[in-house]
Formats: C-alpha cells, structure tokens, sequence
C-alpha cells in the first residue's frame, strides 16, 4: 500500500472516527445503538492511529504526531478494556467515560490543527499550538462541568435495566 492509500485510509478513517464519536457523545449510554456507534469508533481510532505511523510526508521521519498518536492509541484502548471488562470494581464507568472523552477531544484537537495549518500565512508550529490549545482547554471545560450528570445519567439508566 503506498502513501497515497495510506493517506486515504488515514483521512477516511479520521472522518468515520469523528461522525462516530459524535453519535456516541449525543446517543444514550448504555444502549445497544451506543455499543454499536463505539464498537464504530473504536476500530476506527484504531485504524487511524496504526494508519499515522506509516505517514511521514511531513517531516520525513518520525515526528511529534506520531508520539501523539501513540498517546491516542493508548487513550483509546485503555478506555475500551474498562467497560468490555467492567473492570476495576466499582470505577470501571468512571474511567470508561474519563478516556473515551480524551480520546474524542484529542482526534478533535489533531482535526483542528489540520484545519488551522491550511490557513494562508499561518505559521505551522503556532497554528499547531494554538488550535490543540483551544480544544484540549474546551474539552476540559466541557468535561469538568458536565462529569457529574453523565455519571449519573449513565448510573440512573443502568440500575433501571438490571432490577
């Protein structure tokens, strides 16, 4: 497979990963369509990230990205393992949730970086910079003021399915 297609696949999956992501974050948790749309989501980040180490077009070597892109792999398959296991006892929810969140805002924060280096004159490294910035301290807004209601909407909706 040559760049080209790896290009492909990585821009592909990037867009499937970030539809899918959306449809997990505004479906109901704990629901079959949930499952389904994660299940989606994960593969797909695992495609895109495995599909980014082979992408060197940039810097014609390894790179910052890929080292974020190792961060994401690792963000992504520690919050999968959590639910699929239900484990740790007692935090595997909290945990579960706490990941996934990252994973997204992450391929969020690496979709607006991509976006803000397009921009005319825009120097590369403080577009980088700038767009993640924003995202990551959005995402952690975002996350900090919505955590409890997740919680216990996620909680609520599965003790109603096991009684």
């Amino acid at each position: 497979m040559g760049y080209p297609a790896i290009s492909m696949l990585h821009m592909a999956t990037a867009v499937t990963a970030m539809i899918a992501g959306l449809c997990v974050v505004l479906l109901t948790k704990g629901t079959r369509r949930h499952r389904r749309m994660r299940y989606v989501y994960v593969a797909s980040m695992l495609a895109l990230n495995v599909s980014s180490f082979f992408v060197f077009s940039l810097t014609g070597r390894f790179s910052p990205f890929h080292v974020a892109s190792m961060f994401s792999l690792a963000t992504v398959i520690a919050g999968f393992v959590p639910v699929y296991l239900r484990r740790p006892r007692g935090g595997w929810l909290r945990m579960h949730m706490e990941l996934m969140v990252w994973s997204y805002v992450g391929l969020l924060a690496a979709a607006a970086s991509e976006a803000a280096v397009r921009l005319p004159a825009a120097p590369f490294w403080w577009a980088v910079a700038a767009a993640t910035g924003t995202i990551i301290l959005a995402g952690a807004a975002i996350l900090a003021h919505n955590r409890p209601g997740l919680l216990a909407r996620y909680a609520r909706r599965r003790s109603a399915t096991t009684t």
